[in-house]
């Protein structure tokens, strides 16, 4: 989904081990930006599936094996990412790697007992200079969600200066039947902007203009200051929601952590789990949380929780399947807010006509996490987007950069992208036509994946 190219920047030697989602998710990111990326994996389709797609080098191999990363150059890498499914092999990769000439090193793991006690064992000194946790990066995910009620998907660049809200606007809106123009005169001092829309019964996403006119229903996406949150919840017509009692099915590694985050922020939360010893074991360490055993597919053990009560539902099991049949049933039932933890990337664009409020992919979250953290030049941040086919990005200016030679208004920007903000020594700005950027703002960017490179040239 992601096309960014950068031919300003150093292009880096990097090996991926594992062509999973993680692994094709990060080489397509990478490999577009003109960097030599190698993708190592031993399962034949998934190479086929790369390499017929992306301008990638992949080998059929053991990432374990040091023959392997020899004749895959990892002498001269600049970075080896490991993530495979296993967390020890990847550990391993990452070890073994250093040990013979890479210079930086990220691992993908999924136990977050790694990551909270990384100052008593020192990764770095072993070889692994990151470590990136799928299931805390879903459980935050989770939190944040919960957090901002009103909303189906939600970002935040440089902690909050700015903030990317997703949101589908209620048949009463007052925004409905205005134009953008319309309705910034009509509301004045605005703090936010929409970047992205899908009409209702639409596939087609689009860069909103001042006569793109809001329909009922539509999913629009905005960029705002912190300011900007309550009148974005007025114009579109919702009231902020009260999220106080919340159920989580699952109680692996996400449910678990999600529960304590969310019992720290006071929220009520009930846990059910169908593993017995699982449950106990839960039961006694989530004081917190009520945590039932049974299995969360049984109507009747939902009816008898009073899952109509709940204000919240999150389905995080192993099976996307169960995820997204429990979130339909809590739906029925009225309840406001539904989470399910899918593991395929083609759901996203489907959420909504599936019938609910928020996807998420822990595989996807982990790609752009390690992007971010891989990524000190024009690109600070990427999220990838629920329901739109559109791109966020976060572009660090330079001084040459062509977009400090003239106010916006002035410059040929492509339709299909839009700059929704600009945080300027920390502060968020919305910026209008006579708008002037500078050095060492930070720019963000909403466009369709085929304007990314006519984007980019006013970063260079």
């Amino acid at each position: 989904m992601y096309r960014v190219i950068f031919q300003a920047l150093e292009l880096m030697k990097i090996i991926i081990a594992g062509a999973g989602e993680v692994g094709y998710h990060l080489s397509k990111l990478l490999s577009y930006e003109s960097h030599e990326i190698t993708l190592i994996d031993q399962d034949k389709e998934r190479l086929i599936y790369a390499d017929t797609r992306l301008d990638i080098k992949t080998m059929q191999e053991n990432a374990t094996s040091i023959e392997c990363l020899k004749n895959a150059g990892i002498a001269e890498a600049d970075l080896l990412i490991a993530v495979t499914a296993s967390e020890t092999t990847n550990i391993a990769i990452c070890v073994i790697a250093k040990q013979l000439g890479a210079k930086k090193t990220v691992a993908r793991i999924s136990n977050v007992e790694l990551i909270e006690n990384k100052d008593e064992v020192n990764f770095k000194g072993l070889g692994i200079d990151e470590l990136i946790s799928t299931e805390e990066l879903a459980a935050e995910e989770i939190k944040i969600l919960i957090d901002k009620t009103s909303f189906q998907d939600t970002h935040n660049f440089e902690d909050g200066a700015l903030t990317m809200i997703g949101m589908k606007i209620s048949k009463t809106a007052p925004i409905v039947g205005l134009s953008v123009k319309q309705s910034a005169s009509q509301f004045q001092d605005f703090n936010f902007i929409p970047v992205a829309i899908k009409h209702k019964d639409s596939q087609e996403t689009i860069i909103p203009r001042g006569d793109t006119v809001f329909g009922s229903e539509d999913i629009i996406y905005f960029i705002t200051t912190p300011e900007g949150v309550v009148q974005i919840q007025h114009i579109s017509g919702f009231v902020a929601e009260s999220i106080k009692d919340v159920m989580i099915l699952g109680g692996g590694r996400i449910g678990s952590q999600a529960a304590i985050d969310l019992t720290e922020m006071g929220f009520n939360v009930k846990l059910i789990e169908r593993d017995k010893n699982k449950a106990i074991s839960l039961g006694e360490k989530l004081t917190g949380t009520l945590v039932i055993y049974g299995d969360g597919r049984d109507l009747d053990l939902l009816k008898e929780e009073n899952v109509d009560e709940m204000d919240a539902f999150v389905a995080v099991t192993g099976r996307s399947e169960t995820n997204i049949m429990a979130c339909l049933v809590a739906k029925s039932k009225g309840v406001k807010r539904t989470i399910a933890l899918v593991e395929n990337i083609d759901f996203f664009k489907l959420s909504k006509d599936i019938g609910i409020d928020t996807l998420i992919n822990k595989k996807v979250l982990a790609a752009n996490s390690i992007f971010r953290y891989i990524r000190k030049g024009d690109v600070l941040e990427m999220t990838i987007l629920n329901n739109v086919d559109a791109e966020i990005l976060e572009f660090n200016v330079h001084e040459n950069s062509k977009i400090t030679k003239k106010i916006i208004r002035e410059h040929h920007f492509p339709r299909e992208a839009i700059i929704g903000g600009v945080i300027r020594n920390g502060k968020g700005i919305i910026p209008l036509g006579d708008f002037l950027v500078l050095p060492d703002d930070k720019v963000i960017v909403c466009c369709l994946p085929n304007a990314v490179p006519k984007v980019e040239k006013y970063f260079n």
